[in-house]
């Protein structure tokens, strides 16, 4: 199951980015060379005592009058009900309550989602009482805090984690591979799905957009029992003139938790875009296996090394992610789509492949003595012992003698010897280093 969703609610202004950052903490200001990774982002993983949990800042809304404040409250507070599983709604504890405000709660109580009630802008003790007004709302105690301040955070997430779900691993939708859709849209992801399922399972239409939401489908073969999470397009920025796109882009990121496995489809006419990268930036970073699908390719003029040279530019876009492998289709004539599922699949394979330890040692013994590690400094790094912690994606712990000596190239070279020696294909794999002394 994906780490759990909690998304903040409120009018503009009343304090949620703050909030928002605070609750990430340092994690939003880090950049890294990876797409997906945005000072801007609207999402962010945060951790509260043993819970690891994705926040969702549903702000940038700068509306020019009432109206148009409720009606994007309103879509704000459709989309948490819809993809959180628990909705922070932050009201302002110095404005005092709205007629905004009551209208989203009233919305809020419906979905039976848990709701936990933030009074903001309760900067000092003596203006604790103006939280009791905000009782009449009908959903619970609330409680003050000042995120500009930091006062209060404590109570509001321990009440946010009592909500979490608990970790069912026996789950039904754990009997499946999961895998999400993800692109732009129009470019065929709903026609994709329904070529497989062999039904008009999902809307499929020529208008971008058109699928607003994450739709699963269940799809039971030869090969394997697999859920297909078909999702909404993301646009460009500039393109996104409703708020609801703003969220649907939301809804992806809900898929990509979801999901073992992303297949990022890319339109053969038009080439990876930067809104490609971005999304599948946030899978790898999600640490998904991944594997790159090229649809359309029925209508491209073609030679004995179109198809080369395609991959080539598209290996240059998308270098953060060479592990992945591509598969050029057309979903309209059914082109290649009987190998989709016996490709991922295999992605999955490696994506949940354990390795002894006698041989992963066996083979990191012999990396280092073909190319020992450089001397960092006044010495060389040591590898002392290996083993594999986790899968999914598979995560391998390195006993070594001391971090300084670790050079960025020649962890590079250690993910490589592993690729090469285990074929880790169409999945990322994760390596960290244990000091321990000699």
């Amino acid at each position: 199951m994906g780490k759990p969703i909690v998304a903040i609610v409120g009018r503009p202004n009343v304090g949620k980015s703050t909030l928002f950052n605070k609750i990430a903490g340092k994690r939003i200001s880090i950049v890294e060379d990876i797409p997906g990774v945005t000072r801007d982002r609207v999402y962010a993983e945060a951790e509260w005592l043993r819970y690891n949990f994705t926040i969702i800042d549903t702000g940038g809304i700068e509306p020019e009058n009432g109206d148009v404040i409720l009606s994007q409250m309103r879509r704000q507070a459709q989309i948490a009900i819809d993809t959180a599983n628990v909705i922070v709604f932050i009201v302002d504890g110095k404005e005092g309550l709205t007629g905004a405000d009551a209208e989203v709660a009233q919305m809020l109580r419906k979905s039976k989602k848990p709701i936990v009630l933030v009074v903001n802008k309760v900067d000092s003790l003596k203006e604790e009482d103006n939280a009791y007004e905000f009782y009449n709302l009908g959903i619970g105690d609330p409680i003050t805090i000042s995120s500009s301040q930091g006062l209060g955070l404590g109570d509001m997430l321990d009440r946010v984690v009592s909500y979490f779900p608990e970790d069912d691993s026996s789950s039904e939708e754990d009997e499946y591979i999961k895998i999400a859709m993800v692109g732009k849209p129009n470019v065929g992801k709903s026609s994709l799905i329904n070529k497989l399922l062999g039904e008009e399972r999902v809307i499929v239409s020529d208008i971008p957009g058109t699928t607003r939401d994450a739709i699963d489908s269940v799809l039971e073969t030869d090969i394997g029992k697999f859920l297909l999470i078909d999702t909404a397009g993301l646009r460009r920025k500039s393109k996104i003139k409703e708020e609801l796109e703003r969220y649907s882009a939301v809804r992806t990121l809900a898929a990509i938790e979801r999901a073992d496995i992303c297949i990022l489809m890319i339109d053969a006419t038009e080439g990876v875009s930067d809104q490609d990268e971005k999304i599948i930036g946030y899978a790898h970073e999600q640490g998904k296996a991944i594997m790159v699908i090229v649809n359309k390719w029925d209508l491209i003029e073609k030679d004995d090394k179109t198809m080369d040279t395609f991959k080539k530019n598209l290996q240059y876009n998308l270098s953060f992610i060479d592990y992945a492998p591509y598969l050029f289709i057309s979903a309209k004539t059914g082109q290649r789509v009987h190998k989709v599922l016996e490709v991922a699949k295999e992605c999955y394979g490696n994506f949940s492949k354990r390795v002894s330890t006698g041989l992963l040692n066996d083979v990191i013994n012999k990396a280092v003595l073909m190319k020992e590690p450089p001397i960092v400094g006044l010495k060389r790094l040591k590898i002392y012992y290996v083993t594999q912690a986790e899968t999914k994606p598979p995560l391998f712990i390195f006993f070594i003698n001391d971090y300084q000596t670790l050079h960025f190239s020649y962890e590079r070279y250690l993910v490589n010897q592993l690729r090469e020696n285990f074929d880790f294909k169409g999945t990322t794999i994760k390596l960290q280093f244990r000091e321990r002394k000699e």
